[in-house]
């Protein structure tokens, strides 16, 4: 399998994913011109896990962010349906886990915090992942969601759209060892939802507090939210 299609089908995303995880964190620094490193911090600052919490690093690829939130102190653990991926970051000492995201082999109220960086767009089902993410979150848990977006810009919206975009498949020629896996991730950013959009799902999944702002004018976008708190009950009337 050499890339997936746009129907998402976990099986063949998952088998892409696999032909692309030898040099996958190579690629990336290649292709957003080391950009991933700083959009990574700004998810780890925006997450803020703390000593003690336990946080699911859904679509974790090769753990690398993964190991990143494990320095604040909290206990991490990297989920990804890509197996291939997790044995690339085999050598990352974190907890590794292969999950689907409509799936998630936890139970409920699991973790103080879920995050997923670059990943989402690649779920077949959105909102089913969101409300999955939400029920293994504690309630009052957190969620942090790094993800491509769109342009604020005008101008730089048409140029990223129309040309950088259809780059990305000739660059990955270069770098890539799945080089037509690029086509399908070109066209995924191309198709993904904007920020208010992917805002509105979050909300449809059952978050709450749902807030984002911009990374590079947009092209990148951090999404947060909370799961909401049982409802106290109000006094019966005597």
């Amino acid at each position: 399998m050499s890339r997936a299609g746009l129907d998402k089908n976990p099986r063949e995303v998952a088998e892409m994913f696999d032909g692309v995880a030898k040099g996958y964190d190579r690629t990336n620094s290649v292709m957003t011109l080391g950009f991933d490193r700083r959009w990574r911090e700004w998810s780890r600052r925006v997450l803020d896990a703390r000593p003690g919490e336990k946080v699911l690093d859904l679509a974790a690829g090769t753990a690398v962010s993964t190991v990143q939130y494990a320095e604040s102190g909290a206990w991490c653990v990297a989920a990804d349906f890509s197996v291939g991926m997790l044995a690339s970051g085999a050598h990352r000492q974190v907890p590794k886990v292969a999950a689907d995201a409509l799936r998630l082999p936890f139970k409920d109220n699991s973790f103080d915090a879920v995050t997923v960086s670059f990943g989402i767009r690649n779920f077949s089902d959105t909102v089913v992942a969101l409300r999955e993410m939400a029920r293994v979150t504690k309630p009052g848990g957190r969620m942090v969601i790094c993800e491509v977006s769109t342009p604020v810009w005008k101008p730089f919206r048409f140029v990223y759209m129309r040309y950088l975009l259809k780059l990305l498949p000739l660059i990955a020629k270069f770098v890539s060892s799945n080089p037509a896996a690029y086509s399908y991730l070109s066209e995924s950013m191309a198709t993904w939802p904007d920020q208010r959009t992917l805002g509105e799902l979050i909300s449809q999944a059952g978050w709450e507090d749902v807030a984002w702002f911009n990374l590079t004018g947009g092209m990148v976008a951090l999404h947060r939210a909370t799961k909401p708190k049982p409802k106290a009950e109000e006094p019966a009337e005597s």
